[in-house]
């Protein structure tokens, strides 16, 4: 059955600063915004806010870098002590050249400098960056009970990110913490339209839902974090409940390309 859906944004997120409980200030966004949450909406939100919050935002005068962070600096064009951190955040550095660092990050995802983030934080008082969330899937979850608790709405959410794909060119949104949904929709051992067994069929839904919610947010200066997907059907918890954005990666002993 075909099924059709909206992808809605929220302007009206005041910047977040940590210790800040993100259930109100979304509610009391949606609320501006003449929206009430409904079973089976999907709060979308972007990964900054929620490392805000959590205070993952790191001062570099407070970092002092190692042999190896100079060295892999020297190498890169990157300043030691954001290479410090980056190295911190990260189990393995896969690929490296001039400006650019492939890490894998001890959430087991790949991307550029383990996710570390220097854009849309104040600099003020000195250069900062920006950590992804210690655990994205367990804020997620934390986020989905408060906004049960406080609307009564039965919903996903989403903690999204924006990252590459290798062989394909620019940023796309992903998924890095969810709760509530379907994150992969498995259809192996199912049949196509002729009845051909379907063997290696497995939808990331969370990504792609993460990616419609980009669009609307924005990645640069549009101030837009915060978006709701409505119109797909309600999930059931005893669904959802093994389904975390941590089953994307790929295992490591699927790897083709280590």
């Amino acid at each position: 059955m075909t099924r059709s859906f909206s992808v809605v944004p929220v302007p009206g997120l005041p910047m977040v600063r940590p210790g800040d409980d993100l259930s109100a200030l979304i509610l009391a966004a949606l609320a501006h915004s003449e929206i009430t949450l409904v079973d089976g909406d999907i709060v979308c939100l972007a990964q900054k806010i929620v490392s805000k919050a959590e205070g993952q935002l790191v001062a570099l005068a407070d970092v002092t870098p190692s042999q190896q962070a100079v060295e892999l600096a020297a190498e890169t064009d990157k300043d030691p002590r954001l290479v410090e951190l980056i190295l911190q955040e990260s189990t393995e550095v896969l690929r490296k050249k001039m400006g650019v660092l492939i890490m894998r990050h001890k959430l087991g995802i790949v991307g550029a400098h383990a996710g570390i983030d220097q854009s849309n934080v104040d600099h003020a008082d000195g250069e900062q960056a920006l950590l992804l969330p210690k655990d994205p899937d367990a804020s997620a979850a934390a986020l989905r009970s408060s906004l049960l608790g406080k609307s009564g709405a039965s919903v996903g959410v989403i903690i999204t990110d924006s990252q590459n794909r290798p062989w394909r060119m620019g940023t796309t949104g992903c998924a890095i913490g969810a709760a509530g949904i379907t994150v992969l929709d498995d259809h192996r051992g199912g049949t196509d339209v002729y009845g051909r067994e379907l063997k290696v069929t497995l939808i990331n839904r969370a990504d792609a839902l993460a990616g419609a919610a980009t669009l609307v947010m924005g990645e640069t200066t549009e101030k837009i974090p915060l978006a709701v997907i409505r119109g797909l059907p309600a999930e059931t918890d005893a669904a959802t409940e093994e389904q975390t954005a941590a089953i994307i990666n790929r295992p490591l002993e699927e790897d083709l390309f280590r």
